[in-house]
């Protein structure tokens, strides 16, 4: 048994839980109109917030449609916040086999 290998293995297991609680902190908005999303680094939305006189039934497509623009925006937003954030504390390892 390769006992470097293992070693290695459980170093980056630790350091990739590091970087998932790192990614639930960063946080990220993206806005439309009446519709806010908020969104962490591990692309999950945390909130969807509508202004109340965006809640009219003649207004119900327009309202659908920015709030489907809205959460796109805000994952690709965490998206590019998570690579940005893997890439810099991934940076200082050198794994051999993944680089």
């Amino acid at each position: 048994m390769d006992f470097s290998r293992v070693k290695q293995a459980m170093e980056l297991k630790s350091q990739l839980d590091k970087i998932q609680k790192e990614l639930a902190k960063v946080i990220v908005e993206a806005e439309k109109g009446p519709v806010k999303v908020t969104a962490n680094g591990q692309q999950k939305v945390l909130s969807i917030t509508i202004a109340p006189d965006a809640l009219k039934p003649e207004k119900a497509k327009q309202l659908e449609d920015n709030v489907l623009k809205v959460v796109n925006d805000a994952l690709e937003k965490a998206k590019k916040a998570s690579s940005k954030e893997m890439a810099g504390m991934m940076g200082g390892m050198n794994i051999s086999g993944l680089s």
